[in-house]
């Protein structure tokens, strides 16, 4: 019997095994979060620990690395630590200048850091994440994944705060009359009532067709916003595991998933760079726009 039960827990070892190394277990590990339910049920009271602190830990770093270039800034010849962060600012600006000349001095702020903030929360899909893993566990981490934008939460959460900000510059340039008078009367024009019976029924049609249009408008915005973000670095983390799992299949896999792993960290420097500038130009974009009169 003993022999027996040896050689049952040996074969269910060897499946677990073999089940472990199976392409869908790796890439759905290295897919879970670290979660805390705020509340005992769970569900939308949900935090996702690893998100919260990846993107809390690099903003510090980032802005408060620009913070002490900045202190040290001097008037004569920069050195290369103030020359890449004058280089960032004034890009931003070039930027910024192009497309919204109204608040300069909120927009531009803004619009850098969002850019730098988004920048490096892409560029952490290029660490390993196996050994980023690995070393959060040896810390008591049941899951950690590195790339925060790659969360549909923490990108809807960056849109929705572009969104919040573009809603409060409308009200700010048109009154909080203007505001709500822009709802019922763009794009098709204001309804008006006359002495004519039609009008009555026309003028609400047109004043409910204005409204949903708008509803659409300002819903699709952050949908928009956050899910090309979300799209693009989701898809580009997963490639990295499939690549990473290839690499461990053995010799030829190890340099073929190398080769390829090394191709696509060269090409993904484009997206990271790309995702961050078209986040950064949304925005901007966005609350140009709540200024417009229509």
């Amino acid at each position: 019997m003993a022999a027996e039960e040896h050689v049952q827990h040996a074969a269910e070892h060897a499946e677990h095994a073999e089940q472990a190394m199976t392409p869908a277990s790796y890439i759905g590990h290295h897919l879970t979060f670290w979660q805390h339910p705020v509340k005992p049920d769970g569900g939308f009271w949900t935090l996702n620990v690893d998100t919260l602190v990846t993107s809390t830990l690099l903003g510090v770093l980032v802005f408060g690395f620009m913070a002490w270039v900045a202190r040290g800034a001097t008037s004569g010849v920069p050195g290369r630590r103030q020359a890449f962060i004058e280089m960032c600012i004034e890009f931003v600006n070039d930027q910024v200048r192009g497309i919204f000349n109204k608040s300069f001095e909120f927009v531009a702020p803004l619009a850098l850091t969002v850019f730098m903030w988004v920048l490096f929360m892409n560029a952490m899909d290029f660490l390993p994440i196996d050994v980023v893993a690995g070393a959060m566990h040896a810390l008591g981490a049941p899951a950690f994944r590195p790339v925060p934008t790659s969360d549909v939460n923490a990108t809807f959460a960056l849109a929705l705060s572009v969104w919040f900000l573009m809603i409060g510059f409308a009200i700010k340039a048109k009154g909080l009359g203007g505001f709500i008078h822009e709802l019922y009367a763009a794009p098709f024009g204001a309804p008006k009532l006359t002495m004519n019976p039609l009008s009555w029924i026309g003028a609400p049609l047109l004043a409910l067709a204005n409204f949903l249009f708008q509803m659409i408008e300002y819903i699709s915005k952050p949908l928009s916003h956050s899910l090309r973000l979300f799209g693009n670095m989701y898809a580009g983390e997963i490639i990295f595991l499939l690549l990473w799992l290839w690499a461990a299949t053995g010799l030829m896999g190890t340099i073929f998933g190398a080769i390829l792993g090394v191709g696509w960290a060269i090409f993904h420097i484009l997206i990271v760079a790309l995702q961050a500038f078209i986040f950064m130009m949304l925005t901007i974009v966005y609350i140009s726009m709540a200024h417009e009169h229509h």
